[in-house]
């Protein structure tokens, strides 16, 4: 077994030289046997002993977290116990995520390079046919990784939990039975202990490094495609954080399978992962690029869906309700719109002066009374430059294709009750600076209104 496991840390470059290493053990067989070998196998690998009581189990768990510190005792290494309470619910997924923001804490921090947890092949087994099961893709089917980008690496990922367990006996090595374990309220005993020997029995005796072979072949998959998406979403994504663009009709016209890694990666994008996304949630992103929509939205987990027009928003889910602004101008002047990554500069100009397409020039002279800046508000009207009517903004919006989302805070300059000046739609035709101009006022845009 060691052999193996020493084959499996070289291959993945699990520990570099003059690594500090947390060792994950809860007091179980897998982590205690992780603990063991890595002393001997790494005696060179500076190692702090990591354990998380949930207190789940009363007294259970305190005993689990007294064993596990005086076994860091008993082989002198330093000790780092954290103990938390569970909010109710799923109490796996809950227990999950506290052990992860345990070990990157400690990650973060920079106390430790690398945290080492006790992952068997046996794990990896169970991890794909759970997610086999529930529908995922190629990606969820690559199962637990050898090593993440935060440093989580799992040396025993290609040792089954029997050989373990035979290893610590024949060194007669104690540990602690979790009776939980055997608990068939949480799915992942009954896969480890009804649904996989059934199949192991009926169908493959060596299910398990089937299944453990299929998530080191659905891996390299995902590598290969990382290296073919990272060209496609610099050129279609556009990152406007804490939100993520892209044109409907270019991932439409995408094969479908290059599409769904790419809706994978801007997913990853806004909120870091891909924990409870699943293929369902990536077919419905795809139907709502469909030509035949123009709008719509949905929500997959941690992020809000929103098609409009042309285009498709990836944010974290908001709270409802419009955001109201009202503000004074100063000229000279400038000021940022609240909740968005825009200003607006006002300067006072000759007439002659050039502009972009960013700018607007008004005459400053028909301006008479408080300028004010505030956002666009349902009813708006006014009539720019270059227009024989009043138009509504709302329909200038719809003529101009402005999504939705950018609506909420679109800015909009009065003088009393009127406007006199629009984002993107310039300034209002009365207002607006002519031949006989003498002093202009420049308004120019900085930056979008994508939201923060």
């Amino acid at each position: 077994m060691l052999p193996r496991i020493a084959r499996t840390i070289a291959r993945h470059q699990m520990f570099p030289p003059g690594s500090r290493a947390g060792v994950a053990v809860s007091g179980g067989a897998d982590s205690v046997c992780l603990l063991h070998a890595l002393l001997e196998l790494r005696p060179d690998l500076a190692i702090t002993v990591l354990h998380l009581n949930h207190g789940l189990r009363g007294q259970a768990s305190d005993g689990d977290a007294a064993f596990v510190e005086a076994l860091a005792r008993r082989l002198g290494l330093p000790f780092e116990g954290r103990t938390v309470e569970l909010p109710a619910g799923n109490l796996e997924q809950e227990g999950r995520e506290a052990r992860r923001a345990f070990y990157l804490d400690l990650l973060k921090a920079g106390r430790i390079d690398r945290v080492a947890t006790g992952h068997t092949l046996s794990d990896q087994a169970e991890t794909v046919l759970y997610r086999f099961v529930r529908g995922s893709g190629t990606a969820g089917l690559a199962g637990i990784l050898p090593v993440t980008a935060e440093g989580i690496v799992r040396p025993l990922i290609e040792v089954a939990r029997p050989q373990v367990e035979e290893w610590l006996r024949s060194r007669d090595i104690a540990w602690r039975e979790d009776e939980s374990n055997r608990d068939p309220a949480f799915i992942r005993n009954r896969i480890r202990h009804e649904f996989l020997p059934a199949l192991a029995g009926s169908i493959n005796p060596r299910l398990a490094e089937s299944l453990a072979r299929t998530a080191s072949i659905a891996r390299d998959e995902e590598e290969y495609w990382d290296a073919v998406i990272d060209p496609l979403a610099v050129r279609n994504l556009r990152l406007r954080p804490p939100a993520v663009l892209f044109q409907a009709e270019t991932v439409a016209c995408l094969p479908r399978a290059v599409a769904r890694r790419l809706l994978r990666r801007a997913i990853v994008m806004v909120k870091g992962d891909l924990r409870s996304v699943d293929s369902a949630h990536i077919e419905a992103i795809l139907d709502l690029t469909a030509p035949t929509l123009g709008s719509g939205r949905l929500q997959v987990p941690g992020v809000d869906v929103f098609r409009s027009f042309d285009w498709v928003r990836l944010a974290p889910p908001r709270g409802p309700g419009r955001a109201e602004y009202s503000m004074p101008i100063t000229v000279p002047g400038r000021l940022r719109i609240p909740g968005t990554y825009a200003e607006l500069a006002f300067t006072l100009t000759e007439p002659e002066a050039r502009y972009t397409d960013k700018e607007s020039a008004l005459d400053w002279e028909e301006i008479s009374g408080t300028l004010e800046v505030r956002n666009w508000q349902p009813g708006d009207r006014y009539r720019p430059a270059g227009h024989t009517c009043e138009k509504k903004l709302k329909t200038l919006f719809q003529e101009a294709r402005v999504p939705l989302w950018d609506r909420n805070r679109w800015p909009v300059v009065t003088c009393g009750e009127e406007i006199v000046w629009a984002a993107r739609f310039g300034p209002a035709a009365q207002f607006a600076a002519t031949s006989r101009t003498r002093t202009v006022l420049r308004v120019r845009e900085i930056e979008s209104l994508t939201e923060i």
